[in-house]
């Protein structure tokens, strides 16, 4: 105490003769700071777009006149040698720089310049191209059983083409090059292919494909067959290969053994008219194939689960498109155990939901249910979309993985008390991520049972219920969710194209859509 108050008088006595005494001299008023530079560029970020694009952003300095920026390859933020790029006079500050080498580390610098004052310091940022994709769109017929055409842009400088499994090189002649066009047969059908473009030791691009159907392994059929007697007689393991066209009569479509339907051409898809019952200890994979409900004459779901007590294997649904049904795309309300159901690569859109959710379980379990890489529109405005109730007491030590990622939702559960996850099984998990949702009034869940999901990298565009502070109802938000507008294509015809850089580069919703 003794020491504080000593102190006390000590600051007094300072402050005692610092103050005047006298107000006779005049102070001066500093109106202006003369700096012997301008202020360097703040906040730079790279961004890639497009693989090899990226996009220079920083705040504007106003008493900056032009900004120069140099670019420099393979290296570190170290900036030695010789820039591979200069850029003088740059007024925006944002700028898209093309046609980078792919797979490259580069380093690009700003300095703000002015002609009143010296060249500020220089600003760095560090980034990395990704892998080039030189290769044009597949077309119509070019991945066939035994056989594929690549297609680049004329000229451009391919070397080889190597393909995995079979460690396949084809040597690009010439007039190939020139023609931007190359042909490799000899392929095997059904089989999943990952090729690489080559200009020597340069990867110029990577894609993944599947060869179609051979014809030799399945099943085929065609629109004038019975599709409903043909799997009737079907046995474990068969495949059904499908001819264009349209098959059932909007009725019910019976499966009881393990089997693949599949389209003969990807492009071209047949179409089921009708519901699929799952009965007995069945599993399918459906590829390519459309499940249109119109006209059905009981309103029925897509997929039916319809024995208790059965052990259902993978129902994989992969590349369809599922529309017009009334009451949803899978329904789960016999006490019975399915290993996984996967919806991958799909579009589905005006599934009413009248009379039941999109993805609905009640008295069943999923160990494994996966929505991924999709597109999900115009559906459930009214209902919620997956519900999966609590019938965990049935099934010991079946413990729930939901995954929800990289998916297109638009305008699905468009209601305040409608929500995306209604999920009450106990001993869930639930991740959410990647995800663009978009256009509804929904929230997350307001059920206490409902597990708080794994969230990361998900925008939310006109969608307040998903966010904290947009709705009182939802018991969990995603804290880390974005709200960038996508500036959809044309949504009302079903084009959801990103044409927000933000969006595109962050990889965001179903990737067809995506730059």
């Amino acid at each position: 105490m003794k020491i504080l108050k000593y102190t006390s008088a000590i600051v007094l006595f300072i402050l005692t003769i610092a103050i005047p005494t006298s107000c006779s001299d005049d102070l001066t008023e500093i109106t202006k700071i003369d700096y012997d530079r301008v202020f360097s560029p703040t906040k730079l970020e790279a961004t890639i777009l497009n693989r090899t694009n990226v996009r220079l952003k920083w705040v504007n300095n106003t008493s900056t006149e032009s900004y120069t920026i140099e670019l420099f390859a393979n290296d570190s933020l170290t900036f030695t040698g010789s820039p591979v790029l200069t850029m003088e006079g740059v007024t925006t500050t944002e700028n898209i720089i093309e046609n980078l080498d792919g797979e490259t580390r580069y380093s690009a610098r700003v300095k703000a310049v002015s002609s009143k004052t010296a060249d500020s310091k220089w600003t760095g940022v560090f980034f990395r191209t990704a892998a080039e994709h030189l290769l044009l769109p597949f077309q119509d017929g070019d991945i066939a059983s035994t056989s594929v055409i690549f297609r680049w842009p004329a000229g451009q400088q391919v070397t080889e083409i190597l393909l995995t499994p079979g460690n396949i090189t084809h040597t690009v002649t010439p007039a190939e090059v020139a023609e931007g066009i190359a042909i490799i047969e000899g392929l095997t059908g059904e089989t999943n292919y990952t090729a690489k473009i080559m200009n020597g030791e340069k990867v110029r691009a990577t894609v993944s494909f599947t060869t179609l159907v051979d014809i030799g392994n399945a099943t085929p059929v065609y629109p004038e067959d019975d599709l409903i007697t043909i799997l009737a007689a079907a046995k474990d393991g068969d495949a059904f290969a499908l001819f264009p066209g349209t098959y059932g009569d909007m009725s019910k479509i019976t499966i009881s053994k393990n089997v693949e339907i599949k389209a003969v051409y990807p492009y071209d898809k047949p179409i089921l008219k009708g519901y699929i019952s799952m009965v007995d200890n069945s599993a399918v994979l459906l590829q390519s194939i459309v499940l249109d409900g119109a006209g059905l004459t009981d309103g029925n779901q897509a997929i039916v689960f319809e024995t208790a007590g059965a052990f259902y294997g993978d129902i994989t649904i992969e590349n369809c498109e599922i529309r017009n049904h009334v009451k949803g795309v899978y329904y789960l309300n016999v006490a019975a155990l399915v290993e996984s159901i996967t919806i991958n690569n799909t579009l589905i859109h005006h599934v009413e939901c009248n009379g039941g959710d999109l993805f609905d379980s009640r008295t069943g379990a999923i160990k494994v249910l996966t929505i991924s890489n999709s597109t999900i529109y115009n559906s459930a405005l009214a209902r919620d979309m997956v519900r999966y109730d609590n019938a965990s007491e049935n099934f010991p030590g079946v413990e729930s993985k939901i995954i929800i990622d990289r998916n297109t939702i638009y305008n699905v559960c468009n209601g305040s008390s409608r929500r995306l996850l209604y999920i009450r099984y106990t001993g869930h998990q639930t991740t959410f991520t990647n995800n663009i949702v978009a256009s509804t009034e929904g929230i997350f869940s307001n059920q206490t049972a409902t597990a708080v999901p794994a969230f990361s990298n998900n925008n939310y565009f006109q969608a307040p219920g998903f966010l904290p502070g947009g709705s009182s109802s939802s018991r969990f938000f995603d804290e880390s969710g974005l709200q960038l507008d996508p500036e959809f294509e044309n949504p009302g015809e079903g084009n959801f194209k990103v044409n927000t850089i933000d969006v595109n580069a962050k990889g965001m919703g179903d990737p067809r859509w995506l730059n």
